[in-house]
C-alpha cells in the first residue's frame, strides 16, 4: 500500500464514524499520511485526529481511539497504535503488503522507463521562459520532460540569445528543445511562467569541458532552484560520496544481478503455481527489501511533485535515496547464491526487485537527461 491508498484507507474510516454517528464532524476531502520517522511507532503515522478534534469538540486521543478501531478493519491494515497528542501510527498486514509489492514489481515490468508516468496534468500547456543561462535553461529542459511525463505539453522559450553550446548539454541550439523560441502565447498555452534557478555561474562550453554532459546536467539539476549548484570535480569522483556515481553504480549492478541471475537460471523460475518465483512475495518481507520497494512505490508521486513544483531537484533526491536502499538491500538481503549456496526461493525472486529498481532509476535518469549505462 502506497501513502495514497492509505490515505484513502483512512478517508474511508473518518466516512464510517460519520456515518455512524460516533464523529459529528464534515469529512475532509483529503488526510495526509506519512512514513514514520525514525524511532517512531509503525511504518506511517497520520495526524487527522489533531484535525478532526475541534470540529468535533472532542479530544484528539478520543478521535484517535474512535477512528482506530474503524481503520484496524480496513484490509491491508496489521495494527493501529496512538502515540503523543493523538497521533494514528499505521502498520500494514504482511501478507496484504507482500501481494502489494508482488503488484508492484509486475507493473515496474509492465511500463518499463515509463513507471510513474501519468496524466494528472493533461491539458496543461505552460510556456515555460527562461534566462538565456546555461542552468536556466537545462533545468527549464528538465521541467518540461516531467511535464510531460504528466501528460502536459510545455514549451520552453529563452528570453535571450541561444548559446549554441547548450545543445552538448541535450538543450536545443536553436530555438528550444519543447518549442518555438517565442515568448508569449498562442491561445492554447496558460500563462507564462519563468524558471529561474540560480545562475550556474559557468558557461556551457566550460561545463562540458570540465564535466561532459552527465556530470554538468547533474551539477546543474540536483541542487534547489534558490541553492547554488555544485560543479566542482567531484562529479566525476567514482565513489559512493558522489551522488551521481552512486545511482548511476546501482543501476548498472541491478542489471548485473539481473543478468547474473539468468545466467544461474535462478529469475522467474515457474513457482508452485505456474506464477513466476520472482513475484514470491515472501522473499520481499525483510526491512531492507521493504525499504526499496517502498521507495520504489513512491516514484509516482514524486515524478507528479516534481513536475507540479517544477522541482527537478526532488527526482534526483529521491533516485539518490532508492540507490542508498537497494545498496542496503544488496547487502542485507543477498539477491544471488554465494559460492555452492543451493538456490532458495529468495533466491529465485530478490532479482526481480533489483530489476525493477534498475528500470526505476534508468527511468528517472532520463527525465533529468542523463544516460544509464548498464556497465560502469
Amino acid at each position: 500500500m502506497t501513502p495514497a491508498d492509505l490515505s484513502r484507507t483512512v478517508l474511508h474510516a473518518v466516512r464510517r464514524a460519520v456515518d455512524e454517528d460516533a464523529l459529528r464532524v464534515a469529512v475532509p476531502p483529503r488526510v495526509r499520511v506519512e512514513r514514520t520517522r525514525p524511532g517512531g511507532s509503525g511504518e506511517y503515522a497520520c495526524a487527522v485526529a489533531l484535525q478532526l478534534a475541534g470540529p468535533a469538540e472532542l479530544p484528539a486521543r478520543e478521535v484517535a481511539r474512535i477512528l482506530k478501531e474503524r481503520i484496524a478493519a480496513e484490509p491491508g491494515i496489521g495494527r493501529v497504535d496512538i502515540t503523543g497528542p493523538g497521533f494514528l501510527c499505521l502498520t500494514l498486514d504482511a501478507g496484504a503488503d507482500g501481494a502489494a509489492r508482488v503488484a508492484l514489481v509486475r507493473e515496474v515490468a509492465a511500463r518499463g522507463n515509463e513507471y510513474g508516468h501519468g496524466t494528472a496534468l493533461r491539458g496543461e500547456a505552460p510556456l515555460l521562459t527562461h534566462a538565456a543561462e546555461v542552468r536556466a535553461a537545462v533545468t527549464a529542459d528538465a521541467v518540461a520532460a516531467l511535464l510531460r511525463s504528466q501528460g502536459a505539453a510545455p514549451r520552453t522559450a529563452p528570453t535571450g540569445p541561444v548559446d549554441p553550446a547548450w545543445s552538448g548539454l541535450g538543450v536545443a541550439a536553436t530555438g528550444t528543445a519543447s518549442g518555438p523560441a517565442t515568448a508569449g502565447t498562442d491561445g492554447r498555452d496558460g500563462t507564462a511562467e519563468t524558471i529561474r534557478p540560480v545562475p550556474a555561474g559557468a558557461a556551457a562550453a566550460d561545463l562540458l569541458v570540465r564535466l561532459g554532459s552527465d556530470a554538468a546536467r547533474w551539477g546543474l539539476l540536483r541542487a534547489a532552484n534558490h541553492d547554488r549548484a555544485a560543479l566542482g570535480d567531484g562529479l566525476l569522483v567514482q565513489s559512493a560520496g558522489n551522488p551521481l556515481f552512486l545511482v548511476r553504480y546501482a543501476h548498472a549492478r541491478a542489471h548485473a544481478v539481473t543478468r547474473a541471475a539468468r545466467a544461474l537460471g535462478v529469475h522467474e523460475a515457474p513457482g508452485p503455481n505456474g506464477e513466476p518465483a520472482a513475484y514470491d512475495n515472501a522473499a520481499y518481507g525483510e526491512p531492507a527489501a521493504l525499504a526499496l520497494a517502498a521507495l520504489l512505490a513512491d516514484h509516482p508521486a514524486v515524478l507528479l511533485a516534481a513536475a507540479r513544483h517544477r522541482a527537478p531537484d526532488r527526482l534526483a533526491r529521491h533516485l539518490e535515496a532508492v540507490a542508498h536502499a537497494f545498496f542496503d538491500f544488496h547487502d542485507a538481503c543477498p539477491p544471488l547464491p554465494a559460492g555452492d549456496e543451493k538456490p532458495s526461493a529468495a533466491h529465485r525472486s530478490r532479482p526481480a526487485l533489483a530489476e525493477a529498481t534498475g528500470t526505476v532509476l534508468a527511468g528517472g535518469l532520463s527525465l533529468l537527461g542523463i544516460s544509464a549505462p548498464k556497465h560502469l
